[in-house]
C-alpha cells in the first residue's frame, strides 16, 4: 500500500524542512511506501524555493505551484488529482498536525473505514477561535448528521476512491466527511494531538466563520436535496401558501359574521397587518414552488456524467481479476 500526503503551502517556508524531516522520520519508522505533494497556493514568501529545494534532496517530495492564492479547497484538489497512493493523507504545512499520528489514522481506515479525521481534544489556539469553532462544529453534526467534534481538522486520512467521488471547490473541503457519508461511505474520528504553532500567523479570521456558515447551508442543500431541490423548496412553498390561504380564510369569515351580525364596530381589513402578511405568505409560496420546478428542470437538464450513487462492489469485477490471474 502507497501512502500519498497532500499538504496545502500558504507563506509557511521557515516550517516545511521540520515537517518533511518528521513525516520522513514517521514513514521510515513505519515502513511506508510513501510520496508528499506540497501545494503552494500562491505564497508570498520563500515557500516555492524550499519546496523545489526539498524536491531534489527527496524523490518522494513534489511540489505544486499555483498561479495565485485560489484558497485551500483549490489547493487540496490540485494535490488529489496528482497523488498516486491508494491512501490519501491531508495535514496542514504549519507543524500544529503531528506526522506521528498518520499510522493511528491508518488502523482506524483499516478496520473499516473509507474516512477518518482527526479530533483537536486539547487544543492550543486562543479562546476566540476554539468557542465557536465548538460551535460551529455541533451545527453541522446536528444539521447533516455527520457527528464529528473537529469537522474543521486538517489532518484527515480518505481511501482514494472516496476523492474520486467528492468534487471540492469554494471553501468545501471542511465537509469532505460530510459529502463523503452522504455518498454512503464510512467515516470515523480518533484524537489527535495538537501543537502549538511556532512560525508565522494563523490564516483564518472571523470571515471564515461567515463564509463556513454560507457553505455549510450549501453543504446541507446538496447533500439532502440536490437530486429533488422541489421537496425542500415546494414543502416550505406548500406550508407558506397553505398557511396564508388558511389565514386569509379565517379573516374572510370573520368580515361576513361581522357584516350578517350589524356590527357598530365594522371590519376593515386592509387596516390589519395580518392581512398582509396573508398575502405575502401565499406569494412567497407560490414563488418557492415556482423555483423549485425551475431547480428541478435545471437538475434534469444538466444531469453530469457521475451518478447519483455510489457503487461499493460488482460480482463482474471480482470475476474479471479471477479470469485474468
Amino acid at each position: 500500500m502507497k501512502l500519498s500526503i497532500v499538504v496545502p503551502v500558504f507563506n509557511e517556508q521557515q516550517s516545511l524542512s521540520e515537517l518533511c524531516d518528521r513525516i520522513a522520520a514517521t514513514a521510515a519508522a513505519q515502513g511506508y511506501d510513501y510520496e508528499v505533494v506540497f501545494v503552494d497556493d500562491g505564497s508570498r514568501d520563500a515557500s516555492w524555493s524550499t519546496i523545489v529545494q526539498l524536491s531534489q534532496q527527496n524523490p518522494a517530495i513534489r511540489g505544486v505551484k499555483l498561479r495565485r492564492n485560489f484558497g485551500k479547497a483549490a489547493a487540496l484538489s490540485a494535490g488529489f488529482e496528482r497523488v498516486t497512493g491508494d491512501c490519501v493523507v491531508t495535514m496542514d504545512a504549519d507543524l500544529q498536525d503531528d506526522p506521528k499520528e498518520i499510522p493511528n489514522l491508518l488502523g482506524e481506515l483499516n478496520k473499516g473505514f473509507d474516512v477518518v479525521s482527526g479530533w483537536k481534544k486539547t487544543r492550543h489556539d486562543p479562546w476566540h477561535k476554539v468557542l465557536p469553532s465548538r460551535v460551529f462544529n455541533r451545527l453541522i453534526s446536528w444539521l447533516t448528521g455527520v457527528h464529528l467534534h473537529d469537522h474543521n481538522c486538517g489532518l484527515k486520512i480518505y481511501r482514494r476512491e472516496v476523492l474520486s467521488e467528492v468534487e471540492l471547490y469554494g471553501e468545501r473541503h471542511r465537509f469532505i466527511p460530510v459529502l463523503a457519508a452522504a455518498r454512503g461511505f464510512r467515516v470515523s474520528e480518533i484524537v489527535v494531538e495538537h501543537h502549538e504553532r511556532k512560525h508565522g500567523v494563523s490564516k483564518y479570521g472571523f470571515e471564515r466563520f461567515v463564509k463556513g456558515f454560507l457553505d455549510l447551508m450549501t453543504v446541507y442543500f446538496l447533500t439532502g436535496y440536490g437530486n429533488r431541490p422541489q421537496h425542500l423548496l415546494g414543502t416550505v412553498g406548500l406550508v407558506s401558501s397553505c398557511s396564508g390561504m388558511l389565514g386569509l380564510f379565517m379573516l374572510a369569515s370573520w368580515w361576513i359574521v361581522s357584516r350578517l351580525s350589524d356590527s357598530i364596530h365594522d371590519v376593515h381589513l386592509h387596516q390589519k397587518a395580518i392581512f398582509y402578511f396573508c398575502i405575502l405568505a401565499v406569494l412567497l409560496g407560490i414563488q418557492l414552488i415556482s423555483i423549485g420546478f425551475l431547480a428541478e428542470l435545471i437538475t434534469a437538464m444538466n444531469r453530469s456524467s457521475r451518478s447519483s450513487f455510489s457503487v461499493s462492489e460488482d460480482t463482474a469485477d471480482k470475476r474479471e481479476s479471477e479470469d485474468a490471474k
